[in-house]
């Protein structure tokens, strides 16, 4: 299925066509990258030189004001050049097209922030930590947050903060002790008592940098805390998340272009031309191709949506769903991709084993699936009482 139908603006198109220009050398870094484990901190340079980090900024702001849709188009794209840029750059433009929107905070820190983005910074949440666990399910945050004077004083440590090499700002969250809530502080990558553990050792998105973030007597000036949420997990499901299953998607469509180019160049001299003649291969293709409109068709729908007003309200769970359905399509995309390479596809000089693996790490991106499953499943519950009450 082609992703042209998808394409809705010249702005579209041309960014499009930016990244184009980054595809041969993001591929020819990803393989060292995954190998070394390295942060792309190279392709990160790239994208700041185009204005990549700043497309989620409004242009009230300097920005490009890129909605949802807009950057998933984009992004889908740029992921499929390298996961683990992908990966680390969603949370970055995800973080500032979410904020901005929502305009969570004070005006004047909007602003005084905005102009740092607009030079290239960057930005992610730091909110897991592994007493805790995922912060969708509610754990309370052992960081904690004390007042000294016009200053808060920061403590604690927390993890999977993908991105750490290149970030310049974290927001933290932690638990303010005096007042007893959960508060969002933001921290420069500058500030004394500020360092990153170099934990990520995993076997999937080894690239993005998601380290241990370390903050020891962190003190930073009392208007840094910028949220103090109403909701208690310390993590807000927005439509800016679906940047998110679109980095998976990308992969997914770049284990799709190599199976099917495998298909029609492998010709074993048992055939009289290419693999992709045999009916089982086809068959297989077919199935690549279908878990990729599902997949799309779901991911582009609820993006769009999401941009439109008259619908945002409405949307309760089709964020967590779009997730979901992306997610899952994309593991089973690069398994019938291994398939139909073979053994070939083990390789560790072959790019499937690599997708193989990053996509994976999609399963333990929030919303995780057990939470998806059961919050259709009580939405569905409370409906049917609302519709028997009318009746009566």
């Amino acid at each position: 299925m082609s992703k042209q139908l998808f394409i809705q603006t010249e702005e579209q198109q041309r960014w499009l066509d930016k990244l184009a220009t980054l595809e041969e050398r993001f591929k020819s870094r990803a393989q060292e990258i995954d190998e070394q484990s390295i942060f792309p901190t190279e392709n990160y340079k790239e994208l700041r030189e185009i204005g990549y980090t700043k497309i989620t900024l409004p242009k009230e702001f300097g920005g490009e004001g890129f909605s949802v849709y807009d950057a998933v188009l984009v992004h889908e794209t740029l992921s499929s050049y390298c996961g683990s840029t992908g990966l680390s750059a969603a949370w970055t433009i995800q973080n500032v097209g979410e904020l901005f929107e929502n305009r969570y905070w004070p005006e004047e820190k909007l602003i005084e922030f905005s102009e740092a983005v607009k030079n290239g910074a960057t930005i992610n949440r730091a909110v897991s930590e592994f007493a805790m666990g995922s912060p969708v399910r509610g754990g309370r945050p052992a960081t904690s947050a004390k007042r000294e004077g016009s200053s808060w004083v920061i403590n604690g440590r927390k993890n999977y903060t993908t991105g750490s090499p290149e970030l310049d700002f974290f927001l933290v969250s932690a638990w303010v002790e005096d007042d007893d809530h959960l508060g969002f502080f933001l921290v420069p990558k500058t500030a004394q008592g500020v360092s990153i553990d170099e934990t990520w050792d995993v076997v999937s998105m080894r690239g993005t940098g998601s380290h241990d973030l370390v903050l020891e007597n962190v003190r930073v000036h009392e208007s840094n805390l910028v949220e103090i949420p109403s909701y208690t997990t310390g993590f807000k499901l927005n439509g800016w998340l679906l940047l998110i299953p679109a980095t998976y998607l990308g992969i997914a469509q770049a284990a799709r272009d190599y199976a099917v180019d495998f298909a029609n160049t492998h010709s074993p001299n048992s055939l009289n031309g290419p693999i992709a003649q045999l009916p089982n291969v086809q068959s297989l293709i077919g199935e690549i191709e279908l878990e990729l409109i599902k997949a799309r068709f779901t991911l582009y729908g609820v993006a769009k949506l999401y941009n439109d007003p008259a619908n945002k309200d409405k949307i309760i769970n089709e964020v967590n769903a779009a997730k979901h359905v992306v997610t899952n399509a994309a593991i089973k995309v690069v398994d019938k991709a291994m398939r139909l390479v073979g053994a070939k596809s083990l390789q560790r000089s072959n790019p499937l084993q690599r997708y193989y693996r990053d996509v994976r790490a999609g399963l333990h991106n929030p919303p995780m699936d057990d939470i998806t499953i059961k919050k259709l499943a009580e939405s569905a519950i409370q409906q049917n009482l609302k519709e028997k009450e009318v009746i009566v």
